[in-house]
């Protein structure tokens, strides 16, 4: 019997170690990153927002293009008694009962440079009086006009010069989110990979210290050992005891934040891979400042807000000062009893105006908006030569602190292995009595340190390599820019 109890037991030890295995996921720093930016909530979002600016540049082509449009009213029927004066001058109220309808058909083009538009339309008009049992029609078979600003702002062509940087912008800044989110990634991997290190590192402590607190109640027992000790070795028993339940719940929280940032649904325990830094050298300033200045949004923005400011003293010039609109038409017109009388000998018909305003008394209103507008000009050129100056100061300050991380984590990586390693040797020397407990406290304290130190610089390299990615959207292992397909 006691024998198959332990047969029993070990086979459910093994059944349990074998679940624990298949319900755990390796997961590495790179497939995060590609998580986070293809499956996660944010990503999603990203991807909406450029379909957004898609559909808005697509709104602002069709604007440039024919418009073709049909109105109408069917019908507008009136039943009523209205006064109808007579040839004596009296007024008699006579009952009237009648119906309107119209139809029109209008092909328009705008004209950019110029800000005008001309246009081709065809009206048709019918009117029935029932109460007479009449019907007649009116129409225009074909009309072409032309409405044209003259000495006006002309915001069609301003309008043509900004939309593209702006939709530019927006391709940029898709590229820039899609980076973010590597940057977002890569801190929830490393707050959980140093989570699990600090989990990884309570446990061992929690077995040494148990173990070397049973090594000394033997040597107390024997009288080889204070009982001062003793209790300083239980004490970090029980400290370490707290350190892992503390570290398990730490572990816990941030593997719920990464799960949830990369929109993992399963209930998979994750276990991380330290990942090792990039193979590339090191990064060269200027060319980090180059491509800054030819992939990131902030040349297109700069460029865009100019035009913008430029666009508003010309706007504030054109509608305060002398201005003046043609419209002209020319077609054809007629009518009769029939729908058919109107196409058969239609008449000539021209319209043709010219309106215009000017002020000649204002008390400084114009000057005072063209000045204002004049001045903002300034002000943005000002504002975009510091955000310029900022920019610039950025990408080269992440470029240093890029290239210290690198050349940082093979120092601390030489510490972990330098402190781990003696605290094998303070261990084994205090087993046999060569050291105090102070003395291998201490080596135990530098060991989880240096471990910590090194996960954590690794953290802080990653991190800044895809913080510097995305500020100059460039892949510097490709020597390429970073670009993401449809």
């Amino acid at each position: 019997m006691k024998f198959t109890f332990i047969l029993f037991s070990l086979f459910a030890l093994i059944s349990s170690k074998s679940m624990a295995q298949i319900a755990a996921r390796e997961l590495s720093l790179q497939e995060a990153v590609l998580l986070a930016q293809e499956q996660s909530t944010e990503a999603r979002q990203v991807e909406t927002s450029r379909e957004n600016s898609y559909w808005q540049w697509r709104s602002f082509k069709s604007n440039y293009l024919p418009q073709l449009s049909l109105a109408g009213t069917l019908p507008d029927f009136s039943r009523t008694i209205t006064p109808v004066t007579q040839p004596d001058g009296t007024l008699a109220f006579q009952p009237v009962s009648i119906n309107s309808s119209d139809v029109g058909v209008s092909l328009s083009q705008v004209i950019s440079p110029t800000g005008g538009r001309v246009f081709v339309t065809s009206l048709m008009q019918r009117f029935d009086d029932f109460d007479r049992d009449q019907t007649r029609y009116n129409g225009n078979p074909a009309i072409i006009g032309l409405e044209q600003p003259l000495f006006a702002y002309n915001a069609l062509a301003w309008t043509k010069r900004i939309e593209p940087l702006r939709y530019e912008e927006s391709k940029k800044q898709f590229t820039e989110d899609k980076e973010q989110l590597a940057v977002k990634a890569t801190d929830l991997y490393f707050d959980l990979l140093l989570a699990q290190v600090n989990q990884s590192i309570a446990t061992k402590n929690l077995a040494n210290n148990d173990t070397l607190y049973q090594v000394a109640q033997e040597k107390y027992n024997l009288g080889r050992l204070s009982k001062n000790d003793l209790l300083q070795l239980r004490l970090a028993v029980l400290n370490a005891d707290l350190a892992l339940a503390q570290a398990n719940l730490d572990e816990q929280t941030a593997l719920l934040a990464l799960k949830n940032f990369l929109s993992i649904k399963d209930t998979d325990h994750l276990i991380l891979l330290v990942p090792q830094p990039a193979t590339e050298a090191t990064v060269v300033a200027e060319l980090a400042l180059a491509e800054a200045n030819e992939n990131r949004k902030e040349s297109t923005s700069f460029k865009r807000r100019l035009l913008e400011a430029e666009s508003q003293v010309a706007k504030a010039k054109g509608d305060n000062s002398f201005n003046a609109s043609l419209f002209a038409t020319f077609g054809l017109t007629d009518r009769g009893d029939s729908f058919t009388d109107i196409y058969n000998q239609p008449d000539n018909q021209q319209r043709a105006r010219i309106g215009f305003s000017m002020p000649l008394l204002d008390w400084g209103r114009q000057r005072s908006i063209t000045k204002a507008a004049q001045l903002n000009q300034q002000l943005v050129e000002y504002t975009i030569n510091q955000e310029q100056t900022n920019f610039e100061q950025a990408v080269i300050t992440q470029v240093n602190r890029y290239n210290m991380l690198k050349n940082r984590i093979a120092t601390t990586a030489e510490a972990d292995a330098i402190a781990a390693e003696r605290y094998e040797i303070a261990r084994n020397t205090f087993l046999i009595g060569r050291i105090s407990i102070t003395d291998l406290n201490i080596a135990l304290a530098e060991k989880d340190q240096a471990r910590r130190a090194y996960i954590s610089s690794l953290g802080a390299f990653w991190t800044a390599y895809y913080q510097l990615r995305a500020l100059t959207l460039f892949d510097f292992e490709q020597q390429q820019a970073i670009s993401y397909k449809k």
